[in-house]
């Protein structure tokens, strides 16, 4: 899983993979804890941080959508960048500073480079926080 987590097209501050806790050909699950001293918690809302939304939808699409397109073309000669294509997610509950999220998706398709998976993210009390679909292209470099 170390393999997959060092393909990643991402590093710090932009990271938002801990760890992989499963993967195979159907889906991945992985955890990222939202440090509290992430830069956009300074302004995403004043004396009372809450993580964006559109951060949370990075960090599912990285575990659940990015990691899975790596294991699923495996060892290919091309280098391979990943481009979301549409994502499709429902809020439900906020994320806080110094919350552990836990990702888990799966895939419904993967055909012609394009990988469209259910993906879910929950919260330290197992309580979804947002689900919905990602899709998203592999291409040659």
């Amino acid at each position: 899983m170390n393999a997959i987590l060092s393909k990643l097209p991402y590093s710090k501050p932009f990271l938002f993979v801990n760890e992989i806790l499963h993967i195979d050909e159907n889906g991945a699950e992985g955890t990222f804890t939202f440090d509290e001293n992430l830069d956009f918690y300074k302004g995403h809302f004043k004396d009372f941080p809450v993580t964006p939304g559109v951060i949370l939808a990075e960090a599912m699409a990285q575990i659940g959508l990015v990691c899975l397109g790596i294991y699923l073309i495996g060892e290919s000669t091309e280098k391979q960048q990943f481009a979301m294509t549409s994502s499709e997610i429902d809020y439900l509950k906020p994320v806080y500073p110094n919350e552990k999220v836990t990702v888990i998706s799966e895939k419904i398709y993967f055909r012609f480079g394009k990988l469209k998976c259910k993906v879910i993210m929950k919260n330290n009390n197992n309580e979804i926080v947002c689900t919905g679909t990602i899709s998203g292209m592999i291409t040659a470099l």
